[in-house]
């Protein structure tokens, strides 16, 4: 993705990095926040404000793909990932840590399969999302 693109185009770009990094496919957001930063076209606030909303989505797209996982409540068939045993122990606080590699993208997906409810899921995950974005920014 070529980041000397300006204006809309750039935020469309980092609003699809974040999206996609959100799921099960690799990406870096956090790359991609940096770069537009760089770039200096768009205020800061505005580049956090789109990154963290892809990048929400995306962990809710994970969510409702766990909820088309059938067959949720047969002991016998549910896997004891520690995803779905995080999201036993702590319910919707272990959302906070969506964005954690490698076990955010698996959290989002148990809480759907568990059938969590969503807006409070969506809170907790953008939460966590930001909280993120905003140290990441303070750090660069």
């Amino acid at each position: 993705m070529d980041w000397s693109w300006s204006g809309e185009s750039l935020l469309w770009g980092l609003f699809f990095t974040g999206l996609l990094s959100a799921t099960l496919l690799p990406g870096g957001s956090e790359a991609g926040l940096l770069a537009a930063l760089s770039a200096q076209s768009q205020p800061v606030w505005l580049l956090v404000t789109v990154v963290t909303a892809g990048n929400t989505v995306g962990g809710m797209v994970s969510f409702y793909l766990g909820r088309c996982i059938p067959d949720k409540t047969s002991e016998e068939n549910q896997s004891h990932t520690k995803a779905v045993a995080w999201i036993k122990k702590y319910g919707y606080w272990s959302l906070l840590l969506s964005w954690v590699p490698v076990v955010g993208d698996p959290l989002c997906l148990a809480a759907g399969w568990l059938r969590m409810r969503a807006g409070l899921c969506a809170l907790f995950i953008l939460i966590g999302k930001a909280v993120r974005y905003v140290i990441l920014v303070l750090l660069f």
